[in-house]
């Protein structure tokens, strides 16, 4: 079976997902008559009309009620079911992602996912339902802010959505029907063109971060900061990694964010000791990562107090 691309609209209730489709599905450039797949995990008070569609009898739904139900075998007799060129899934914003991408036929291919959140309700879910947020943002290519007014603070969503990604586009959909793409700048707290980049205990997380999305941007650099040393017997002598526990939402997503260093006398280290560290980034081929990442030369390593805050988070 041809590869098929998969567009995802991801969200919560009532946040303008189902209206987005429609109007997708109204575009006779888009909905060209070939055969589209509609799969809809939950039923919001806006419903799909396709007696509005340009091409009728070319676009079939389906639903999907329960979360047990997204399994592969189960997208895939849907696929073969209606052989469509192109399928939608509109997500149920109460399940995790994962449960999607881990059920994905291989014939499927993510074509673009978009993130809605209504602006007048999302501080109460990302103070409430942070872990589902976090969730939806981690992944999202565009997230899309609707029902926006005047009175918006677009500086404090556009702080959301960069505490959690930096590479997703950001849209503010106004009540008015005016669309604006956000073009907030976002000044890392840190000068990657320093001789020597000084990373704060606090800025860690930016940092890893940052660092994780392009690495290729810091080859040749030489950082500076406070790491959680970790090494076992595994490890060749000259080897350990480092860096910091990281809570990107809660403590049930805590997970040790740190990279591979390269020392002659690694084996000399504290295991589980605090470390000041400045080091030089290579990016090359590590058997800790299996395959190209940044390695950390060090240049110079001695103890340190355990900072005041030892999990980093981002702000």
């Amino acid at each position: 079976m041809e590869d098929i691309p998969v567009f995802l609209f991801t969200g919560f209730l009532d946040a303008g997902k189902t209206s987005f489709i429609q109007s997708l599905l109204e575009d006779k450039e888009f909905n060209n008559g070939d055969p589209v797949l509609v799969i809809q995990c939950e039923q919001g008070e806006q419903e799909l009309n396709p007696a509005r569609f340009p091409q009728k009898g070319k676009v079939a739904i389906e639903t999907i009620e329960a979360e047990d139900r997204l399994t592969e075998g189960h997208l895939l007799a849907l696929t073969k079911k209606h052989r469509p060129s192109r399928i939608m899934v509109e997500c149920n914003g109460m399940w995790l992602m994962n449960s999607l991408f881990q059920a994905l036929p291989e014939c499927w291919t993510i074509a673009g996912e978009t993130l809605y959140l209504d602006s007048s309700t999302f501080e109460v879910y990302n103070a409430n339902m942070r872990q589902l947020v976090v969730d939806k943002l981690r992944t999202a290519e565009l997230v899309v802010f609707n029902r926006v007014t005047e009175q918006t603070d677009k500086m404090a969503l556009h702080k959301a959505v960069r505490t959690i990604t930096r590479q997703a586009d950001i849209a503010y959909s106004y009540e008015s029907g005016k669309t604006e793409y956000d073009e907030i700048e976002d000044p890392l707290p840190f000068d990657v063109n320093a001789p020597v980049i000084k990373i704060q205990n606090r800025d860690y997380a930016l940092f890893y971060q940052d660092l994780v999305e392009d690495f290729k941007k810091y080859h040749g650099k030489t950082v500076e900061f406070t790491a959680l040393v970790a090494r076992n017997n595994r490890m060749p002598k000259d080897t350990f990694v480092a860096g910091r526990q990281l809570m990107q939402c809660c403590a049930a997503d805590i997970q040790f964010a740190a990279f591979a260093f390269k020392y002659p006398n690694a084996d000399a280290l504290q295991n589980q000791g605090w470390y000041s560290v400045r080091a030089k980034i290579e990016v090359r081929f590590s058997t800790v990562y299996g395959k190209k990442g940044p390695v950390f030369n060090v240049l110079a390593i001695t103890p340190a107090p355990e900072p005041d805050e030892p999990v980093a988070t981002f702000y």
